[in-house]
């Protein structure tokens, strides 16, 4: 199984801060996001790519894990186990009694070194995974991987192909999993007796709990959705109207005269979906942008406007 180099993707060092790694992020993003590359199908690759890097790096704890295992992460005991892609440490992807995904939209290295596919509810299983010697005595062990998620499929709904194989069998399974209008960050979509074992009382069943596709301009704050305007010192001092980009399309916005950094404008019902017909809200926070050099002219006006006090 091929390494993944999350820092050479995102183009950061390893001593880059959140801050850097973010700012790395969004500008790839936004050349990569599917709904503005002329090649939208290599773009959306390379956009889950960077989606992944972004997942693992802006996490505290998974970049730890990372930067701790690195490159020889599968000569070594893996930070977590169970029967998703690779199932045990150094084992192949696809073999041993591991499952391996397709189509979820995360690669099998980090399935496997973040335990994103794993065996869930204690392994209870049929002698797969379960109590040694009982075999066939109990059900299936239920499995769980997840699934991202983009944030107009979640506000739309939608439906996904997603592709798995059992240990060594060959076959290779595939279902048309509905993705609801409205789903949540963590919620589980459920495959009856897709999971591991053939027990007395059937197979486990494979879970997918949903992780929601980072955006390059949106923040996810439970239904609400929040949108960083950066603008010019110039601007926010005169007050401007300017075109906010949502989900639903653009809305123009004015920004009153004198609006100080970190205010929120709230456009109400533009966010998330909550329940049946109804919408968290879209924020729009302002930040101030300022020149990263001046010119002998700008600051000759810089130093009138110093000694006027403003």
């Amino acid at each position: 199984m091929q390494y993944k180099d999350y820092y050479a993707t995102l183009g950061v060092a390893k001593t880059a801060t959140h801050d850097e790694i973010r700012k790395a992020f969004r500008k790839l993003a936004r050349l990569y996001h599917p709904d503005v590359a002329k090649d939208k199908k290599t773009a959306e690759a390379k956009f889950k790519e960077i989606n992944e890097a972004y997942e693992v790096l802006s996490d505290a704890d998974k970049r730890v894990k990372y930067d701790t295992l690195g490159a020889d992460w599968d000569r070594q005991p893996p930070p977590r186990r169970g029967g998703g892609a690779g199932g045990r440490p150094g084992a192949d992807p696809f073999g041993g009694g591991g499952f391996s995904f397709g189509g979820t939209g995360f690669s099998d290295f980090f399935e496997q070194f973040f335990g994103g596919a794993q065996g869930a509810a204690g392994r209870r299983g049929g002698g797969i995974g379960g109590f040694p010697g009982v075999a066939g005595t109990e059900r299936g062990s239920d499995i769980e991987a997840d699934l991202l998620v983009t944030l107009e499929e979640a506000l739309h709904g939608a439906k996904k192909a997603i592709s798995f194989r059992r240990g060594d069998d060959s076959k290779v399974q595939t279902f048309e999993v509905r993705i609801p209008k409205g789903v949540r960050e963590g919620q589980r979509i459920r495959l009856a007796g897709q999971g591991e074992g053939a027990g007395a009382h059937g197979a486990g069943d494979l879970y997918l709990r949903v992780r929601f596709e980072r955006h390059p301009d949106y923040e996810v704050d439970g239904s609400d959705l929040v949108y960083e305007l950066d603008l010019p010192v110039a601007r926010v001092v005169l007050g401007t109207e300017v075109e906010v980009p949502t989900l639903d399309g653009s809305v123009r916005l004015k920004i009153p005269s004198g609006t100080q950094p970190g205010r929120k404008f709230r456009l109400k019902g533009r966010g998330l979906p909550t329940k049946a017909n109804e919408r968290g809200d879209f924020f729009v926070k302002v930040e101030i942008t300022l020149p990263a050099k001046v010119d002998e002219e700008a600051r000759e006006l810089w130093e009138k406007l110093a000694a006027l006090g403003t």
